[in-house]
């Protein structure tokens, strides 16, 4: 691949890809992607995921590029049509964890075929050494759909043999579990019908079989063995006694139940039931998912193995720069980060990849400088974002509304604390067990403390979980930095606020295992090690604690403002000041100036323009108050109960529905109603189980979910709901306009501030979608294309600004402006301009300048009030009265160059933004000073 047409990284898309939407069906939309600007398509994963998988992180074979997406030579035809348009790929890889179960990882199948014998034992993370007698030596398997027991006893665990590869294996639906070759002695015995020389010829290859047990190099030696048995099966008659024999496993009846239980019990796994999961697991997963197990990829085997496939597509030149997914799940990101850099480096020494990572940042919290990437993959800038467009005043009747109508508490951090106590006594609770055990370990490693008990040491351990203010530490050998000390200190302060004061020594101690005291110190051999294990168990604990209690629970229990309930935002923060916006854009400058800048991702809870719709409730608060009451006495008739759905649940959906309501739906329009329903009640009932408070995923209320779902489909779909269907469209289509207006701001601000831009795919139309799957739906690109073809006609733009073009544009010419002037925008220096006038607070404007080129950016904040009763999203010039700008500039009267025309005109180094947002309600004006 010629690299040298790849043009520098400006602007990415992000791609879903999955079997409905292959690369070859990105192939002839690439010059589309072209003409709105973009430089860098941005990948979803696409090593061999499983089968049908919708998302590519459940990858099952790394080596591959994923066959249900056209393999790799779809691949390479991608990326030819990328070149053609100067463009370039960055892949998102998935270091942590793969999928597991099932029967299609070869890696997983051969570490339960042989445990720590198999070339793999050491891949998956995976503690084999159990206090539980039961569990020492084994993995814990907790994949059946019953008690192992009763699935013995329901024959759902019967022994199959695999003639095609020579090997037996328990099935049970769509798993398998293989048997171990030294076992296989055993279930080869010969029958009646077979002649002396295959009754000599099976016994004989079931006694080298027998004899794998006593040899150091079985797991190779097997190989041949069972290619011989694949052969000795292609005889129907040895076949045939197979499958007689192994027909005394049969657990329905007294034997071969026995003799099924000793097999299994003689595995290197112990199969269990999937309740078992919480308590007993004894390896690491990808949160709480059974399916999805953690690999070790700080181990040189594991790096290698799982990169091989990414290092060659680099080191040909078909990958121009990575996204790590879930870097916080890692032993040592900061080493995997480094290690990565240098081989990506080395790859590809004629030009920088970058590399992005997947992480959220807490309240204060800055990414670590020393990992050697390019930044993240923009969480925060959409907290940041969000925070500017909420208007302080209308968190106290938000708060007040919600938790009168909810009785639950209006404090998000709250919410967030009772959600991680459930968590981590709850699905997380064997991953918990093992950092406590951990701890026991390093206590009972010290005279001084070996007194310490494990009661104690949980009690501790669970109150510094709970008030952690960031997903991790990243402890090193010497100890917590200071910028992690910071936070770990007020989970300390927390913790000590909670616990009974008999308990802060214990508290004390666990402060100086976990970073404070440097395992370096310590003496190298066991007491280092055991120290070490401790600090990396606690810190791949609080990161999916956090990650479960936060976006997977606390964000479905509470309410006070859904626009504010999104992955990475600091939630407990309803506002922040434009001030505020205009630091995090120096600081991203200054560190991190490639950063990627995201508005919607595959995993947000509400697509970008459902948040900036919502975020106007924030100024008409009072007005929403109202309207929540009038709804909830319309909804009175539409119950079968009084507790289905809750009053929390009732607030939460009317959210749901004021942000995510179509542009076009009228509230008569039967199958357009049909199919939001569909929509609506699909993220309902995720949205429930999420909460854990009236249903679950664990434990689903029936009773509970039917009820709300026919309370949603009467409101929606019945004519008893016509008034409340009536109202909340109304209502909808009330804060439609300046919601729209936040959704031009916020796309302008992503694509101009400092930063990389990134559009999620679909989103140059207008994206009030809900959380995924909703969020990953079919694009409609052939209406896009046709849109971006037509002439521009400004007035029919703002005219029909719902159908979304008015968006297009607004990317297209902006991601257009921004490839005409890329050193400026890379680069440029970032300057918050002052703005004055009566409507002065209304208005965020700033200046990028480099080398005699600058760009000026206007966005209306927070304009509700200007906006009543406009039909459009857009400011009429007169509410500006006298707001304008001051421009530094040492010239008056000059023309500046705007995004759809120059028709602004700088008068006293000020420009007018009743003349500023004339023709577009957003701008960005370009000046160049001849020199």
């Amino acid at each position: 691949m010629n690299q040298a047409l790849i043009q520098p990284l400006r602007a990415t898309l992000r791609l879903q890809f999955h079997k409905g939407f292959t690369l070859d069906d990105a192939v002839p939309l690439v010059p589309y992607f072209a003409s709105l600007g973009i430089s860098h398509v941005y990948a979803s994963p696409l090593l061999s995921a499983r089968a049908g998988s919708m998302h590519g992180y459940d990858v099952v074979d790394p080596t591959t590029v994923n066959p249900e997406l056209g393999g790799e030579a779809a691949l390479r035809r991608l990326v030819d049509a990328l070149r053609q348009q100067k463009m370039g790929l960055i892949l998102d890889i998935v270091s942590n964890h793969m999928a597991v179960g099932g029967g299609d990882n070869p890696w997983w199948l051969d570490l339960l075929e042989w445990g720590r014998l198999s070339p793999y034992g050491e891949f998956f993370d995976i503690q084999w050494h159990s206090p539980d007698p039961l569990m020492e030596g084994q993995l814990l398997l907790p994949f059946l759909g019953s008690d192992y027991g009763v699935a013995l006893q329901d024959g759902t665990l019967p022994l199959r043999f695999d003639a095609e590869h020579g090997a037996f294996y328990v099935e049970h639906y769509d798993h398998h579990f293989p048997i171990c070759p030294t076992g296989y002695g055993d279930l080869l015995k010969p029958d009646d019908q077979l002649n002396a020389e295959q009754t000599e010829q099976l016994k004989f290859l079931a006694d080298r079989f027998a004899a794998l047990s006593y040899q150091t190099d079985a797991h190779s030696l097997a190989i041949p063995l069972q290619e011989e048995l694949r052969e000795l099966a292609s005889d129907p008659a040895m076949l045939h006694a197979i499958q007689q024999h192994i027909s005394t496993y049969d657990s329905l009846t007294t034997e071969g139940f026995q003799n099924l239980h000793n097999l299994l019990e003689r595995q290197s796994y112990r199969l269990a039931s999937w309740r078992t999961a919480a308590d007993d697991i004894n390896w690491r997963r990808f949160f709480d998912v059974n399916e999805l197990g953690g690999l070790r990829v700080e181990r040189p085997a594991v790096f290698e193995e799982t990169h091989a496939k990414i290092f060659e597509l680099i080191s040909e030149g078909l990958v121009d720069g990575l996204r790590i997914d879930h870097i916080d799940g890692l032993a040592d990101p900061r080493g995997y980060c480094r290690k990565l850099r240098r081989r990506v480096d080395s790859l590809s020494p004629q030009r920088h990849l970058p590399i992005y990572v997947e992480k959220i940042l807490g309240e204060g919290e800055t990414l670590h400088r020393d990992w050697s990437v390019d930044g993240t993959t923009g969480y925060e800038f959409m907290n940041q974002l969000s925070l500017l467009q909420h208007d302080p005043a209308g968190a106290e009747t938000l708060g007040e509304l919600w938790s009168r109508h909810s009785e639950r508490p209006a404090e998000f951090i709250q919410e967030a604390q009772l959600a991680r106590q459930q968590i981590l006594n709850g699905s997380l609770a064997g991953d918990f067990e093992s950092v406590a055990q951990a701890l026991l370990q390093v206590a009972r490693d010290d005279v001084m403390t070996r007194d310490l008990t494990l009661g104690a040491i949980r009690r501790a351990l669970q109150e510094l979980i709970v008030h952690f203010p960031v997903y991790r530490t990243y402890i090193s050998p010497r100890g917590r930095s200071a910028e992690d000390d910071v936070f770990f200190q007020q989970a300390m302060d927390g913790a000590r606020q909670t616990l009974g004061e008999a308990d802060w020594p214990v508290l004390d101690c666990i402060a100086g295992w976990l970073g404070g005291e440097p395992w370096r110190k310590r003496p190298v051999g066991r007491q280092r090690k055991i120290l070490k294990h401790a600090c990396v168990r606690f810190q791949q604990l609080t990161s999916p604690a956090a990650a479960k209690a936060v976006e997977d629970t606390a964000f479905y229990r509470s309410a006070v403002l859904l626009s504010r309930n999104d992955v990475g935002f600091s939630t407990e923060q309803f506002s922040a000041p434009v001030s505020d916006f205009h630091d995090a854009c120096l600081q991203r400058l200054e560190a991190f100036p490639n950063n990627l800048l995201a508005t919607a991702t595959h995993d947000h809870k509400r697509g970008e323009d459902t948040r900036a719709r919502l975020a106007v409730l924030s100024e008409r608060s009072g007005w929403y108050a109202e309207q929540v009451e009038h709804w909830r006495n319309l909804a009175r008739e539409l119950r079968t109960d009084d507790s289905s759905p809750s009053a929390g649940d009732e607030l939460i959906l009317y959210q749901a529905i004021l942000g995510s309501w179509p542009l076009e739906l009228r509230s008569d329009d039967q199958p357009a109603l049909e199919d939001y329903a569909k929509r609506l009640w699909q993220w309902q009932q995720k949205a429930l189980r999420e909460a854990k408070l009236q249903s679950s995923w664990s434990a689903p209320n029936d009773a509970y979910e039917q009820a709300t779902e026919a309370f949603l489909n009467r409101l929606l779909l019945s004519p008893e709901g016509q008034p409340l269907r009536s109202a909340l469209g109304e209502a909808a289509q009330a804060i439609a306009a300046p919601g729209a207006l936040n959704g031009l701001a916020q796309t302008l601000l992503r694509m101009t501030v400092p930063g990389v831009p990134d559009l999620y795919q679909g989103n140059d139309f207008w994206d009030f979608t809900l959380v995924d799957p909703d969020n990953r739906r079919p694009v409609d690109y052939a209406a896009r294309q046709q849109a971006l073809q037509a002439p521009l006609d400004l007035s029919g733009l703002l005219a029909n600004w719902r159908d979304g073009r008015i968006k297009q544009r607004l990317v297209a010419h902006t991601l257009n402006r921004r490839a005409e002037y890329a050193e400026l925008f890379r680069q440029g220096t970032y300057t918050a301009l002052e703005v004055l006038g009566s409507e002065a607070h209304r208005v965020l404007a700033f200046m990028r300048s480099l080398e005699g080129q600058r760009a000026i950016v206007i966005v209306p904040i927070r304009c509700a009030g200007l906006l009543e009763n406009s039909a459009a999203p857009q400011v009429d010039a007169l509410r500006w009265g006298d707001t304008r700008v001051k421009l530094p500039f040492t010239t008056p009267n000059e023309n500046l160059k705007g995004l759809f025309s120059n028709a602004a005109v700088t008068k006293n180094m000020e420009l007018e933004i009743s003349a500023a947002l004339g023709d577009f309600p957003v701008n960005l004006f370009i000046q160049t000073i001849d020199t």
